[in-house]
């Protein structure tokens, strides 16, 4: 996945400018993929330049003007040829796992800091996927309601339930992370306890 289709996916729900894009991406796409406001601008260019989105200049106050962009159906095409292309999973680069693999290089103070921060993160993490979740299931996302209004009857239950099920896998790894980090807590606090037994044990007179 790339900021394009992104940004093609979010265009698929209505008509936006560049900086209704940029917020609601913070409110979905951005969940799934992250990417920095200064690349949606140019993206948004790049794509009406090349026919997936078609740019049209609205007012902005009393004297400004925007631009707002709507998805094509090349655009419309490009998306839905990107969804039906099987994608093989690729390796990660992966910063924690390999932190983690030589801990024994760190002070345990730093070790442990650095579990905690990781644990901290994938715990909200894992509350903001789920409130999303509930929200996508209630039907109560403006950008969703949006889409629903431009989907038949028929398919409707097939969008939400989709989005849902993208969070669900999101939560799921959020809580694996979290267990994770907590399992590496329990790993530092054991090697201690081992430590300070064996200078306990050397100690004269033990």
């Amino acid at each position: 996945m790339s900021l394009r289709v992104a940004l093609l996916a979010l265009l698929a729900a209505r008509p936006m400018t560049g900086f209704d894009a940029m917020r609601q991406f913070d409110a979905s796409v951005g969940y799934l993929w992250h990417a920095p406001h200064t690349q949606i601008y140019g993206e948004l260019r790049k794509l009406e330049s090349g026919g997936l989105v078609e740019g049209e200049e609205v007012p902005r106050g009393e004297h400004a003007r925007k631009r707002r962009y709507s998805l094509t159906e090349a655009g419309r095409d490009q998306l839905r040829s990107w969804v039906d292309e099987v994608e093989e999973p690729r390796r990660e680069r992966d910063s924690q796992r390999l932190k983690a693999a030589y801990f024994e290089w760190a002070r345990p103070e730093a070790a442990r800091a650095q579990l905690e921060a990781h644990a901290r993160f994938h715990e909200d993490a894992e509350a903001s996927y789920e409130k999303q979740r509930e929200d996508i299931l209630a039907r109560r996302v403006p950008l969703l309601l949006a889409r629903l209004e431009r989907t038949p009857a028929s398919e409707q239950d097939a969008v939400v339930e989709f989005k849902a099920f993208a969070y669900s896998g999101l939560i799921a790894r959020a809580r694996a992370e979290l267990e994770w980090a907590r399992e590496g807590l329990r790993l530092l606090d054991r090697l201690q306890q081992d430590r300070s037994e064996e200078v306990a044990a050397e100690q004269p007179g033990a």
